[in-house]
């Protein structure tokens, strides 16, 4: 699972697929996903499901994770695929949403900032109507299920009710140090086990926190050149204090 920010370029479907998506984000280093959640997701990126889904959990979940690695699968795949944080639409919404007219797969990553928004609402809506009659893949994220998200249109939460939803939960100290592994692996980075314990018992044990923070190790690892120890921890952390 990774929490960290979009790729800037997340949202300009003329950049390599390299560039637009980050490798940490795809479906094969997400770790903790609901049994069954990754095949859903491929089948959606390939087309080869018609039901829309609809991710919920709350904060450092991974949404954002899967959204965006569901757009790499799809374009992977040569399907037109465009990632749409709404927290960035916020006060053109109708605009962007209808900006992505023509797309294969559409991920709208955040509902949670349209929730009470009258005017947000009915572009959705009209959005999500529009989606389906073109045969537009769509996936949703948001903290809460539909039910629960504090929309103001009925119409709205009834349509996207009907997508299968999701349940993403946090994961616990097991999976952190999976997900730190699993990064450091990537980087080529050797993380002995006494520092992985060291991070999660001395540090900010929030997932997105923690890989930021090996972000820097592995800068500070190379101007160093030095294994990522408890002693280096502790010199590095300092030095950042």
């Amino acid at each position: 699972m990774s929490h960290a920010a979009p790729p800037a370029g997340g949202l300009t479907p003329q950049l390599p697929l390299a560039l637009r998506y980050s490798p940490d984000q795809r479906f094969d280093s997400y770790i903790g996903a609901p049994a069954g959640a990754l095949e859903q997701l491929r089948a959606l990126a390939l087309g080869q499901q018609s039901d829309w889904l609809y991710l919920a959990g709350g904060a450092r979940t991974g949404k954002t994770h899967l959204a965006l690695a569901l757009c790499a699968e799809a374009d992977q795949a040569g399907r037109r695929a465009t990632y749409l944080p709404l927290a960035a639409a916020a006060g053109r919404m109708h605009d962007a949403l209808t900006a992505l007219h023509g797309q294969d797969v559409v991920a709208l990553d955040g509902l949670d900032v349209i929730a009470g928004q009258r005017e947000d609402e009915v572009a959705l809506f009209d959005f999500h109507n529009r989606a389906r009659a073109a045969g537009t893949t769509v996936l949703y994220t948001a903290r809460e299920v539909p039910a629960e998200l504090g929309l103001g249109l009925p119409d709205l939460r009834s349509r996207l009710s009907q997508c299968a939803q999701l349940l993403l939960s946090p994961l616990d100290d097991a999976g952190r140090r999976d997900v730190l592994r699993e990064r450091a692996q990537r980087r080529g980075l050797v993380l002995e086990e006494a520092a992985i314990e060291w991070l999660l018992t001395r540090t900010d044990r929030d997932l997105g926190s923690l890989v930021t923070l090996l972000d820097q190790l592995d800068r500070a690892s190379l101007a160093a050149q030095r294994r990522i120890t408890v002693p280096f921890l502790r010199s590095v952390l300092e030095t950042r204090g």
